[in-house]
């Protein structure tokens, strides 16, 4: 899709550059400049800004028409964090997703630390870019990975399912396809992606200050974020696995779900939770993420099945009002009766 070509750059030039790359005698220059060994933060924030997004990912985000808010704060969401300096708990629904990216130990087997830090920094930096499009609040960065949550209080529910959708689709994409097309070329073993999203109502979260002063953040209590993570666990290399009620809100999803004990053959694995004495058993699916993107009406898909991204000044045929082709049709077809 070309979505995050920009950000492929800064990993192909760290590797090229690598002191312990086969390729180090490569001079692979970036935006005009000689990427250098002793590549630094300073650096870094210049080729993968913190605050901006990069040329690719930006004429994504405006294809959909959203703006990524880059004045978040790890910890503290910005519709609870009144919560910080009360004494208050609140209840309010959330979805929550786990992004865990694996595999990048086997970088060291390549490559310098430095290097290590570019590739990985610049995936996370990708990651977070690409939530903020979609309106997610990264909670939490964890190694590699990332805690995600979706949804506020002025946003429906059944909007931040989709949104989280979108994300996990779009990002496992990019891990899946261009991330990997890198790492064959340069003979390591690929890192990939696990996610795992959960919908908690507003009687299932409490929103309250978890820690002690400064060592404290705004986060919540729920079964379904504990779940999310649970989730995460139970999927594939690159796979989504997501839990009952984010099916649930949205009826269409059910074309997208196989409960996971499909996959593994074990019946054990259709619930992540279970109460029997309250005959509460809570189903976890895989979600089909790439057949989800597929649909998303800024993707086309050409002739070879391939993904692109849809001009955002086009309109889909389906919009298009058959009264005015008419004219066309009577004049090219004769046959043609309107």
């Amino acid at each position: 899709m070309h979505i995050f070509d920009d950000y492929l750059k800064p990993i192909r030039a760290a590797m090229a550059a690598d002191s312990k790359s086969t390729k180090l005698n490569e001079n692979l220059s970036f935006c005009g400049e000689s990427f250098q060994k002793s590549f630094d933060v300073k650096a870094f924030n210049l080729q993968v800004p913190e605050k901006r997004l990069l040329p690719s990912l930006s004429d994504f985000a405006k294809v959909l028409g959203l703006v990524p808010n880059f004045e978040q704060r790890l910890g503290l969401h910005p519709d609870f964090a009144n919560l910080k300096y009360s004494e208050s708990l609140e209840d309010h629904y959330i979805v929550s997703m786990f992004v865990d990216i694996k595999g990048s130990t086997n970088l060291f087997k390549k490559y310098t630390t430095r290097t290590v830090w570019i590739i990985t920094n610049t995936i996370q930096r990708a990651a977070i870019h690409t939530c903020l499009i979609f309106e997610g609040y990264v909670h939490r960065l964890q190694g590699d990975g990332l805690f995600i949550y979706f949804g506020g209080k002025d946003v429906t529910p059944e909007v931040a399912v989709n949104r989280a959708l979108q994300f996990s689709s779009v990002f496992t994409y990019f891990v899946k396809e261009d991330l990997k097309n890198i790492f064959i070329e340069q003979g390591v073993e690929n890192i990939y992606t696990r996610i795992g999203v959960d919908l908690g109502y507003d009687r299932d979260v409490i929103w309250g200050i978890a820690g002690i002063g400064e060592i404290s953040e705004v986060t919540t209590c729920s079964l379904h974020t504990s779940l999310a993570s649970k989730m995460q666990g139970k999927a594939v290399s690159n796979g989504v696995v997501i839990g009952d009620h984010i099916k649930k809100e949205n009826p269409l999803l059910i074309d997208y779900c196989s409960p996971v004990c499909i996959r593994t053959g074990s019946e054990n694995d259709r619930y992540i939770f279970r109460i029997p004495e309250k005959n509460f058993y809570y189903t976890q699916y895989d979600f089909d993420w790439l057949k989800f993107l597929k649909k998303q009406e800024f993707i086309a898909t050409d002739f070879y099945g391939n993904l692109q991204l849809k001009n955002k000044n086009s309109s889909s045929f389906s919009n298009k009002n058959v009264a005015n082709l008419a004219p066309i049709a009577i004049s090219n077809k004769p046959y043609y009766n309107f």
